[in-house]
C-alpha cells in the first residue's frame, strides 16, 4: 500500500499523544478518536500501549500504536520518521508524558514528597530528562510535520503547580505541595510553551499549556479529586481551537492560569 492510499484510509486531522497508554493521555486519545480525529498513541512501553490501543480499536476509534520513549532522541526520531511515512503530516501534538519521582515512605508507612533539599541531583535530572527535555525534543522532531497542517495545534501538558504566582500564593488550595522537581519542571515546561509560541506566532500553528486540574492517575496514587476523563478535557479543546483561538497561553477548563 503506498503513502497516498494508505493516507486516504486515515480520517484528517491526525494526532499524536505521548503517555497515551494510560491514564490523562489515554483519555485524550479517546475524546479525539470519538471525534473522528486520528490518533497516534504513543507510549515508551511497547507492550502497554499497544493493549491500550487495541481497547480503542475494539470500540472502532481510529488510532494506532506508536512506540516512543521521550528520553530517547533516536526513539523519539524513529517515530517522527514513521509518522512522515504512514500519515505525511500531524495536525496535533499533546506532549503529555511525565512522571513524578520525588516522593517516599514516611515513618507512618505514608507517602510524602521529599523536601527540596534532600532530593538528590539524580532526581532532578530523571525529572527533567522526561517532563522538560522530553517535551523539547518530540516537539523538536515533529515540527516539521505540523507546518505541514492548515491549522497545527501543540498543547503542553503542564500543571497549576507550574504556575509560580499559584505557588507563592500562601492561600491557594495546593500551595503546601512542594516537589521540587515536578513544580520546577511544569515550570519550565510554560517555559517551553512560550518559546516555540513566539516562534511560531506567524504560522497557523498554536501552542498553549494545559492544566488538568489535580486528577486520580498514577502518577499521584490516584490521590486526586478529578477524573482522568476530566483532566483530558482542556487538552482537547486546546488541541482543537478554531483559526481564532489563543495562542501563546496557560489555561484550564476555567479559562487564562498565571504563569
Amino acid at each position: 500500500m503506498n503513502i497516498s492510499t494508505y493516507r486516504q484510509l486515515i480520517p484528517s486531522p491526525v494526532a499524536l499523544v505521548t503517555g497515551a497508554n494510560k491514564g490523562i493521555g489515554f483519555e485524550i486519545s479517546r475524546i479525539l478518536a470519538e471525534s473522528g480525529i486520528f490518533v497516534w498513541m504513543a507510549g515508551r512501553d511497547s507492550a502497554r500501549i499497544k493493549e491500550a490501543t487495541a481497547s480503542l480499536k475494539k470500540a472502532g476509534l481510529p488510532v494506532d500504536a506508536i512506540s516512543l520513549d521521550v528520553t530517547d532522541p533516536q526513539s523519539v526520531e524513529s517515530a517522527a520518521q514513521h509518522v512522515q511515512t504512514v500519515s505525511g503530516a500531524l495536525d496535533i501534538l499533546v506532549n503529555n508524558a511525565g512522571i513524578v519521582n520525588e516522593r517516599r515512605l514516611n515513618k507512618a508507612g505514608e507517602p510524602e514528597v521529599i523536601p527540596p533539599s534532600q532530593i538528590e541531583l539524580n532526581t532532578l535530572r530523571q525529572t527533567y530528562e522526561t517532563n522538560v527535555f522530553g517535551v523539547f525534543t518530540v516537539t523538536k522532531a515533529f515540527l516539521s510535520l505540523l507546518r505541514k497542517s492548515p491549522a497545527g495545534r501543540i498543547v503542553n501538558m503542564s500543571s497549576g503547580l507550574g504556575s509560580l504566582t499559584q505557588r507563592s500564593d500562601p492561600n491557594w488550595a495546593y500551595s503546601v505541595v512542594n516537589a521540587l522537581a515536578y513544580c520546577s519542571s511544569k515550570t519550565a515546561v510554560n517555559g517551553i510553551t512560550v518559546a516555540f509560541a513566539k516562534e511560531l506566532k506567524d504560522t497557523p500553528i498554536k501552542v498553549n499549556a494545559a492544566d488538568p486540574g489535580y486528577c486520580a492517575t498514577d502518577l499521584n496514587g490516584h490521590s486526586g479529586p478529578r477524573t482522568p476523563t476530566q483532566g483530558a478535557e482542556i487538552a482537547v479543546r486546546l488541541a482543537t481551537l478554531p483559526e481564532d483561538g489563543p495562542t501563546c497561553g496557560y489555561f484550564d477548563e476555567n479559562g487564562p492560569v498565571p504563569w
